[in-house]
Order: C-alpha cells, then sequence, then structure tokens
C-alpha cells in the first residue's frame, strides 16, 4: 500500500510540475503533435525529471517542423494548456463559461516575449509582448514580424522564440519554433533583447506582474498592446 501510494504521489508531482503552458502555434521543438512530444515542453527551464532535463535554450529539444514566415506578417500565437483535450486543441480559440472551461496553470499571468533568434538560441531580437494576462490558450496573441527583417532560411537556426516570467512564481518557461523567414534584402534585426531569467546560471527570484487569475481564463491581449504588437513598438 504504501508502494502504491508512493507511485501515486510521484505521478501526481510530475503532472504537476509539467503542467504548464506552452506554444501550439507555431509549433515549437517538443511541441504536441512532434515526435519529441513528451509533455515536458510544458515546464519551466531548470526542472529536471527521469525524462527530461529543461534546459536553456529551447528546453534542450532537438530542432522540429518548420513554419514558414515573412517579413511584415502577423503570426496569431496559440498556446497549449496540458488539460486540453484534442477536441479542445480543434475548437480553440473559443471562450467558454468557467464551469465548463478546461484548467490552465497560468499562474497569474505574467510577462510574455516573442523574439527572433538568427543563430539558434544563442542571440534574441524582440519582436513582441504582452504583460499581465499572458499566456491563455483561450485566446490568440498577435505578433507582426517587422517588415524590415532579414531573410532567415539556414537550417536549424532560425527560431521563432516564445518566453514567459511567470507571475506568482518565480519560474522561467521558453519554447522555440523553427523558422524559414523570407525577409527583405539589407534588412535590420530590432536590437532589444529578451528578458533571461530564473534558471541556474541567471537572476533567479523574478516575477512579473500579472493579473492573479491561476486556472480560468484571462481577459485576453490588452487592446492597447494588440495595437503596440501591430505597430511593431516593441521591436526596436
Amino acid at each position: 500500500m504504501k508502494f502504491a501510494a508512493a507511485l501515486l504521489v510521484l505521478a501526481s508531482y510530475v503532472a504537476l510540475v509539467a503542467a504548464h503552458g506552452a506554444l501550439l502555434y507555431p509549433v515549437p521543438r517538443g511541441g504536441y503533435g512532434t515526435k519529441q512530444y513528451n509533455g515536458r515542453v510544458h515546464a519551466f527551464l531548470g526542472f529536471k525529471d527521469s525524462k527530461w532535463n529543461m534546459r536553456f535554450p529551447c528546453g534542450g529539444f532537438k530542432p522540429g517542423p518548420v513554419t514558414n514566415m515573412k517579413a511584415g506578417q502577423v503570426i496569431n500565437v496559440r498556446f497549449l494548456a496540458s488539460a486540453m483535450s484534442a477536441a479542445d486543441i480543434k475548437k480553440q480559440p473559443k471562450l467558454t463559461s468557467k464551469n465548463r472551461q478546461f484548467k490552465q496553470a497560468r499562474h497569474g499571468g505574467g510577462l510574455c516575449e516573442f523574439s527572433l533568434s538568427y543563430d539558434n538560441g544563442k542571440t534574441f531580437h524582440r519582436i513582441g509582448r504582452y504583460t499581465r494576462t499572458c499566456p491563455d490558450s483561450y485566446y490568440e496573441w498577435p505578433v507582426k514580424i517587422p517588415k524590415n527583417v532579414p531573410s532567415c532560411t539556414t537550417k536549424n537556426r532560425c527560431l521563432f522564440v516564445w518566453t514567459w516570467t511567470a507571475n506568482i512564481l518565480p519560474q522561467y518557461y521558453m519554447n522555440c519554433a523553427d523558422i524559414r523567414l523570407t525577409g527583405v534584402k539589407k534588412g535590420k534585426l530590432p536590437k532589444t533583447g529578451i528578458q533571461i531569467v530564473d534558471f541556474p546560471g541567471r537572476k533567479t527570484g523574478v516575477t512579473a506582474p500579472g493579473d492573479g487569475e491561476k486556472r480560468y481564463a484571462s481577459t485576453g491581449p490588452n487592446r492597447k498592446e494588440v495595437d503596440n504588437n501591430m505597430k511593431g513598438v516593441y521591436a526596436v
């Protein structure tokens, strides 16, 4: 009985620590539907168990499916909550009443940043961000690829990156989607980087302002922040 109880506790613990947010679209390395998917894409950097060690950059996952993008394109980012069923994934984003929602480990929201990397995660160029309510699987989060960025077509080096500094807990999440980006000649990348915290070798104990909602849907993207993302305010 004690052994069975211990296994139950262990299974619950693994489910708990791995049950966070992740990119759904664009499909990230180790993401849902890829051969590498083991549920650990939801976990924070620094998390370890018998199956995986979430490490910087990109969780340590190998290159995955490639998403084609182009300069000036709006990417409607979607998130995957670990409690979502296959049916939920197909019909989202669609808001429902609280008593019918799948639960999300949103940790009170926080800071989401979106960036491009042209060197497989060595450097990051911020192109967008959302604060307080992000992430949330019940909404799309529009991010615009700057219209003046250069092309990036080298295999296994070009990334669209999502990072999240949580509100309630000092945890940092990172997912990387492999992309093939068609840009412009003599293009320029934004100079602003992203916040990188809360795992070994980085500043720890960092949280970001949030909305306080732990499990259910937020109010979604702030209208002003959507406009700012479309105008490229955060891509400087």
